[in-house]
Order: C-alpha cells, then structure tokens, then sequence
C-alpha cells in the first residue's frame, strides 16, 4: 500500500517521462513507439509486431527507445497502427515485417518510411495525427488517454492525472457536493435512455440500507459496436476510479463490472488494473487513509444481448437466468440482492473523472442545450474511415459521415444510417444535417443509443436491413413476455414474406399494427425498442415496402428472390459459357443464337454474371 505522497512522487516522475507522449516539442532524445493493441489491431498481428519491435531493439544495442501497448487510436482502417513520438509519425497498415525497415530508417537515420505513412481519404500523405481529417473534429474525453498510454500500466495512468478526482473527492468535498458537480455538468447516461446520471446518484444515495452496489454495465451487445470495449482496453483505471467516486457518493463499498467474456483483452486489462490498484491501496480498505472501503469484482456475461437491460444484467450477476424484472422497484431502491445499487455504462464512468477535476461549467459548455459534452461512436459500415470517433454533442451526422469518416466508399451515394443499433432507427439522406444529440434524433424517429453507427450505401435494401435487425432481436429476446417473444417473431415473417415475393400490401399494415403494440406492450427496453427499426424504414422508405408487396422487386436486387437476372441482347455474342456453366439448366438457346434466360428454371446464383465474358448478364 502507498501513501498519498508517494503516489504524487510516481506520478511527477512518470509524467516527466512521458511528457513526449502529448508534448511534440519535448526536449528529449528518447523516443516511444506506441503500438496499437485494441482488439482491432490485435486481429492484425499488432502484438507481433510489438514483440518484433523490442527484439530488433535489442539485437541492434539500440537505447531510448521505448515499445509501448496502447489501447486503440480510433482508425480501424488504418490498423494496425504504429505512432512514434515525440515526432508524432503515424505509420498505418503496418505489418510484422516492416518492423526492421522503421528502426534502421525512421530510429537510426532519423529518416521517414514514406510508403507506410498515413494518407488521408484525399490521398494527401500525413505526418501526424493532427493532420488527419478524422481527428480534426473530434473531442477525447472518455477516449482521453486511449492510445496514449499503456493501460496494463497503473504509473502511466496516475502521470496523466489518474486518480486525483478520487483523492479530490475524498479529501475535500462530501456526497452531495460531488453529485451537485455531476448533475450540473449535464451528463446523461450514455447507455442509451440518456437518463440524468446526477440525478440517478441521488436516488440511489437517498435510499437507506446496510449495504449499497455499483454496478458497471459493460455488456454491450449492439452489432458493430465497440465503444466501451474499447475504453475498457485503452483505459481501465477511468472505469475503476469513476466506479469507486460512485460508490463514495451513494455509500457504497463494493462495485462489479459486468462484461462480456467475448471480450478477453478487456477483461484481462481489467484484471490487471484491479490487482494494481489494490496493490497500491486504491482499492480496497481505508483508501488514501480517509477510511473508506471499496472494492471491485468481475462479473463475466455469456453474451446475451438482453443483459444488456439493467435488470436482467442485475439478475445475471446473481447468478440466475438473465430475465428483466418488472420495474418499479427501480435498482436505485432495490438492485442486486434487493440493495440499492447504482448502474451506469463504461461510457458515462469514463467522464467522471474529468468533470470532477475540471468542473460542471467545462463539461457543460460542450455539446448542445439538453445534450452536454461528447458521445463516443463506432462508426461503421460502408464508410471510408471505420473506427471509433468522440464528438462534441450537436455534430451533424454528415460531418460524421463526410467530415470524419471519409465519405461513402467506391463513389457510391449515401442512402441511411443506423444509430442506436436494434434499439434505433434509420437516419434517411434528407435528414444528413441532423445534430446528433438525444432530443434530435428522438424527433426523427431514432434514438442515441449506445453509439452504434452503421452508414449504408445505395446498395442496401431497406426492407432487408429491417429484417436484419428483427432476426437479432428475436433470436435475443429473453422470451418472458408473449409481446416480445411472440410478437417480434410475427413480424419477422411478414419481412420474410417480403423479401421472399410472397408478400401482400395488407402485410404492411400489419407489420405497423403489430410493431406499436409490440412497443406498448413489452416488459423491458428490448422489447419496447425491438420494432423501431421497423417503424423508422416505413416511415422513410415505404415506397420499397410497397414495392416488395406489389410488384414483388427489390431495387437493389440485394432480395435475392425478387432479384431478376437477364440478358441484353445487343451484347450477347452467343458463345454459350453462361450456358455451360448453368447448374440449373435455366439458360436456352443453340448455336450462336442470343442465350435467354428462363425465370421459372434461374435460382439466380449469378454464375452466368461471373462467367460471361462480354458483361452481357445483369
């Protein structure tokens, strides 16, 4: 266990050290090259080239140089990526084997390695970060120290101010003032239902009892989300420190994370970070000797999206099936073993913290009226830059899409974007210049959510995407209330219906009937949300819906029963390939006559398409 002055004393020596890390102007002859180890990069074969980096070093005799695990940079398509300070060169798409090439160019001749530079979605080559478009609009807050310092590593998180908001707390101020600095910062939950996260610490503090929980929610089941996975792997110790500034506040002395076990590199960072911390005496009894107890467990999720739901997740950790409660009681006057416990998301603890040390007035002033400081996005889909983005709250979604993201890939036109991932809508083209904050995208029919952020080209149909999301959401469903369970699965078969041609345009109407009693009905968030994504593409993209019921097509052919093969004429040269290669028999035609196709025979598995050699079949 360490005293507070030593925990000063690391922290002024480390911060010494690492100030090349933000400081590109730091008189220092030592060099780090920081590594990406978020998940994405991982997959890329990022630890080898971590681990080739320091055995090159010390083949060659090379000193001050350092190799440091990061947590992520946010440009997944760019990874893995390699960032060496304090010149603040980034090296993209770097593999294994170009680890010796960067040491003897970049570190001994102090020349750049121009073909593994960053280009940016202009082509224009960059030699920063700051350079690069998909930086320039951002705001790290609960990204702040996600590739900058080596999560697995207490030291570095205390020489970037770790742990001071919790000293701060504990040392000077009380519960209520600590929770009148959150409430009037402005911060809402950012889990999805945006409620305020002052104002939830206060109805948990209020309620009495001999023992009280904080809970934290990393069960993020969204498909194409990684936000909080990504915090968790880039900066553990926010969590654990936001968590334990909760638990001081509500007058609680235990904590559990509830996280996914698909989440290994998280959950081991977090394992890490916790025996750190109780090493230190961060965590634990009589932290920084102001006699309070606080201690933290890992509970490990099997994967199921309805754990999500703070209720089932509450369950879970119990042990038992994961199923919402009926609420009220809400878990601010009974939670876990039927104690007052408090929940917020990975997100929502990652600005603690800052608010803490830098004031209500600072968070408040960033974002929108309603909707204050940043929302972190994993933005994904048919977009140039796919990552993960922090952005002031009030950003439109086209400066995401465009600005940020780089636009739609192959010159292609956007067509919708998702937000809020099963639970939300589609955002159409008419609405691009949306703010993204909670109040406006409830208005056109989306929602927040976590902060999924899925970007659809032309190509996508939109019937099909809605059918996308029912089948997750049936398959999810915990089946304890007949709305969700039986309801949603009504609704799946009339969107097969549809994409199979054997819809009716009185299957339309049954779809929305179905779709708000689904909504009015259902016990927990999941259900209640299930059809929004159904309701949003009705209401921007009905035209299609009619198309698939009436004139049984899908204009974007993607419905491959709806889809219709044929052949121009002017370009067929009757040379018969498309023929021979027919698995079904279903192309006609003799000689060098003009092949046709028979529509009741084609199973339109585009063999013909790929094996004409005049792109004559379309």
């Amino acid at each position: 266990m360490k005293t507070l002055e030593e925990l000063h004393k690391i922290s002024e020596e480390k911060r010494k050290k690492l100030d090349l890390r933000v400081n590109t102007k730091a008189d220092t002859r030592e060099k780090h090259i920081l590594v990406c180890q978020g998940t994405g990069c991982t997959s890329s074969k990022s630890p080898e080239i971590l681990e080739n980096f320091r055995k090159i070093l010390k083949e060659k005799n090379i000193e001050n140089v350092r190799v440091i695990k990061t947590g992520c940079f946010g440009l997944c398509a760019k990874g893995p990526i390699v960032i060496i300070r304090p010149e603040d060169t980034f090296y993209a798409n770097v593999k294994p084997e170009d680890c010796e090439e960067i040491i003897e160019t970049h570190i001994v001749k102090g020349e750049l390695v121009e073909r593994l530079l960053c280009k940016d979605i202009d082509g224009k080559i960059v030699n920063s970060l700051d350079e690069l478009n998909f930086y320039k609009k951002q705001k790290r807050i609960a990204l702040k120290n996600c590739g900058v310092i080596n999560p697995e590593d207490i030291d570095e998180y205390l020489a970037f101010d770790g742990y001071k908001a919790l000293e701060k707390v504990l040392t000077s101020m009380k519960p209520e003032e600590v929770i009148d600095v959150v409430t009037k910062s402005g911060l809402r939950g950012r889990g999805g239902a945006g409620f305020p996260t002052g104002k939830k610490w206060e109805l948990t503090r209020v309620n009495e009892a001999d023992q009280k929980y904080v809970v934290c929610n990393a069960d993020e089941g969204d498909p194409g989300a990684f936000m909080d996975r990504s915090i968790l792997e880039g900066d553990p110790h926010s969590v654990l420190e936001a968590m334990e500034i909760a638990g001081f506040c509500i007058g609680a002395n235990k904590g559990f994370i509830y996280v996914r076990a698909e989440y290994p590199i998280a959950v081991k960072r977090l394992e890490i970070a916790i025996n750190q911390a109780r090493e230190y005496g961060i965590l634990g009894k009589n932290i920084f000797g102001t006699g309070f107890d606080f201690d933290i467990e890992i509970r490990l999720g099997a994967g199921a999206f309805v754990c999500g739901e703070e209720t089932a997740l509450l369950e879970s950790i119990e042990g038992k099936r994961g199923q919402p409660r009926v609420k009220p009681p809400y878990p601010a006057a009974s939670g876990l073993w039927g104690k007052p416990t408090l929940i917020n998301n990975v997100e929502t603890y990652a600005n603690i913290a800052q608010i803490i040390l830098k004031g209500s007035s600072w968070y408040s002033s960033i974002g929108t009226e309603k909707s204050k400081g940043t929302k972190v996005f994993a933005l994904g889909g048919n977009v140039n830059n796919i990552g993960l983005v922090e952005v002031p709250m009030g950003t439109t979604l086209r400066e995401i899409v465009y600005d940020i993201g780089g636009g739609i890939p192959n010159g292609r036109d956007f067509k919708a974007a998702q937000t809020g991932g099963p639970s939300g809508g589609c955002i159409p083209k008419q609405n691009l210049d949306t703010p993204i904050d909670y109040e406006s995208l409830k208005e056109i029919g989306s929602m927040m959510g976590s902060g999924g952020l899925i970007v659809m080209d032309d190509t996508k149909c939109m019937v099909s995407l809605a059918k996308f999301y029912l089948e997750f959401t049936v398959s999810e469903s915990c089946g304890k209330c007949t709305p969700c369970r039986i309801g949603t699965k009504r609704m799946l078969e009339i969107l097969e219906k549809l994409c199979n041609g054997e819809g009716e345009e009185s299957d339309i109407y049954r779809l929305e009937t179905l779709a708000k009693n689904i909504q009015k009905a259902s016990i927990c968030g999941l259900g209640q949300s299930a059809p929004n994504p159904v309701i949003s593409t009705l209401n921007y993209f009905r035209e299609e819906f009619k198309e698939h019921a009436i004139d049984k097509a899908c204009r974007t052919q993607e419905c491959k029963a709806l889809a219709k093969i044929g052949i121009d004429e002017e370009k067929c040269k009757g040379c018969g390939l498309c023929q021979k290669h027919c698995p079904v028999d279903a192309i006609k035609g003799e000689g060098r006559d003009k092949r046709r196709i028979d529509p009741n025979l084609c199973i339109k598995c585009g063999t013909c398409i790929a094996t004409c050699p005049f792109h004559a079949i379309s």
